[in-house]
């Protein structure tokens, strides 16, 4: 993990990089949980981080409602759809859409309460994913 914040540390000082972001390092399932982090993030981007049922469960907390989760999708992208609008709607979360700028990109956003359970613990969104 911490050489991949290097990298991100890496873009926030170039010139044009965003101003205000904060890197924390740690597991996603932990971090979610710390005093602070709950519903306090408008934008959460992932890419390669695992498959859509453990990314959304691990995104989900950070956003406040309204807030957009944005999902590097496969190069083949053509399959209609990796995510399941019923089981995110348990989450919180709601499909927006996938748009194609080079890459393919998942739209989903926080539309609801998220429940107290999730993210479940360390490992477990992989173990037993929602869908």
């Amino acid at each position: 993990m911490k050489k991949r914040m290097k990298l991100l540390e890496e873009v926030l000082r170039w010139p044009d990089a965003p101003t205000g972001a904060r890197l924390i390092t740690g597991r996603a399932e932990e971090v979610a949980r710390e005093p602070g982090m709950t519903g306090t993030v408008d934008l959460v981007t992932a890419r390669s981080f695992g498959p859509p049922a453990v990314t959304a469960e691990c995104a989900v907390r950070f956003l406040r409602v309204g807030g957009i989760l944005v999902v590097s999708e496969p190069p083949d992208d053509s399959s209609p759809s990796r995510w399941d609008n019923d089981a995110l709607a348990t989450i919180g979360l709601e499909v927006r859409g996938r748009i194609r700028h080079g890459a393919a990109f998942q739209l989903l956003i926080k539309t609801g309460r998220t429940p107290k359970q999730f993210p479940r613990g360390v490992g477990v969104p992989g173990k037993t994913p929602l869908f």
